[in-house]
């Protein structure tokens, strides 16, 4: 596993060594990824399913359908005719019919449906088939759907691995199915740090306005999680130890992301909180530009945890870093790797540091956007992805690692 090659695995709490370079971009994606494994399927109600992964085969409970049924509203008849037409629900003999409609059970002895426009009552007993009927409207078979016709009693129906769509509800419904085992979401909770943040208005100077609550949740749906709740804390160690270390009311979160704290001065407490609870850091810094501070670490209750930078950009380019790898392994999706794709534009070099810059695509080409420094979000509010620009840089014409956003589709820019 890389993780085990990067850092040692030695038991109880664990610092990154201060003298270890920052992990390169690319590789602690693939540490993100590699580090977890697919969180255990859950059994959810059919409504539930729709757009989750399914873990377990569906099969036909029994046959579909399950009983021979009319194909269309007319008669159930036994022989070519004329028919004495009975009640409906008995056994006919030879020459005897009943009224069918639609879907309706075929009862025993009946060879054929005669459809209402092919049939000629005479009176409420005599049913014959029209004159200008085709010939074969009541032959042996004609309109009844044979039970078994869609499938057998314990044929796969829908194979693991597939993304329910609504169609695949209906069919499991049909089959006698109530729930249906899916791979679960990580459950992902959220802290938010900082006693000079506001949540509304215009912050005055030495405050700044909240540029996460109001869209981490969002984004982490996006990204395959699911959002469990967010907290809101100042910058004191004690708050700190408590956010991470405090049980949660409901089930236990899978990953927990904090925001702000990452930093190495006095003020900054994410490294001392999980130390203090024992656990240990996984990644400690990337060499990327921006969001370099990042960190994932490991709680002793396998509860991940993705320190995000203060800057809004910077945590954005951390969160697609480390969290878009480390959801689709706990959610047993593949790893999404970068796609290669045309600058439209020379990109300068960054000695040691791979360059996150979000990007628009026009005609092919890609180009960064402007109003991307780090704590800005002007230029990610109008890209189509985001560039991982490589230390050397990238000239104009030349490929570069390609990404797309939570929110938009490579093959369909705006």
């Amino acid at each position: 596993m890389l993780a085990q090659a990067i850092f040692t695995d030695a038991p109880g709490p664990l610092v990154a060594d201060e003298r270890r370079h920052a992990l390169a971009w690319a590789e602690a994606r693939q540490l993100a990824y590699d580090w977890a494994g697919p969180l255990p399927s859950s059994n959810v109600a059919l409504g539930e399913a729709i757009g989750r992964t399914l873990t377990s085969p569906v099969t036909a409970h029994q046959d579909l359908p399950h009983y021979a049924s009319s194909a269309m509203d007319g008669w159930a008849v036994n022989g070519s005719g004329p028919w004495i037409v009975t009640e409906s629900g008995r056994t006919l003999a030879v020459g005897e019919a009943s009224v069918i409609a639609t879907g309706g059970l075929i009862p025993s002895g009946a060879t054929a449906v005669l459809r209402k426009e092919s049939g000629e009552a005479c009176g409420d007993a005599h049913l014959s088939v029209r004159h200008d009927t085709k010939p074969g409207e009541a032959a042996p078979g004609r309109h009844i759907r044979p039970a078994g016709e869609e499938a057998s009693a314990g044929e796969v129906l829908i194979p693991a691995g597939t993304v329910l769509n609504p169609a695949h509800i209906a069919l499991a419904a049909v089959a006698g199915h109530d729930h249906l085992p899916v791979q679960r979401k990580p459950r992902v909770a959220v802290v938010l740090t900082g006693s000079e943040v506001v949540t509304s208005g215009e912050p005055a100077p030495g405050r700044v306005r909240d540029a996460f609550g109001p869209q981490l949740d969002a984004v982490i749906s996006q990204l395959g999680g699911a959002p469990e709740g967010q907290l809101r804390i100042g910058d004191s160690y004690e708050e700190w130890l408590s956010a991470l270390g405090c049980a949660p009311d409901g089930p236990r979160p899978d990953v927990t992301i904090t925001t702000g704290g990452t930093g190495k001065s006095g003020t900054d407490h994410f490294r001392d909180a999980v130390a203090a609870l024992g656990g240990r850091l996984l990644l400690d810094g990337i060499a990327m530009r921006p969001g370099h501070p990042a960190v994932l670490a490991e709680l002793p209750d396998g509860r991940f945890v993705i320190g995000l930078p203060g800057n809004p950009l910077a945590a954005m380019m951390a969160l697609m870093t480390l969290g878009e790898p480390l959801f689709a392994a706990l959610g047993s999706r593949s790893f999404q790797p970068a796609v290669q794709m045309v600058s439209g534009a020379d990109l300068d070099p960054a000695p040691g540091s791979t360059r996150l810059i979000p990007c628009t695509l026009i005609h092919g080409l890609v180009f960064p956007a402007s109003h991307t420094g780090p704590g800005m979000m002007r230029g990610l509010s109008w890209a189509d992805a985001y560039m991982a620009v490589p230390p050397e840089g990238v000239a104009a014409g030349s490929p570069v690692p390609v990404l797309p956003l939570p929110w938009t589709d490579l093959q369909q820019p705006r």
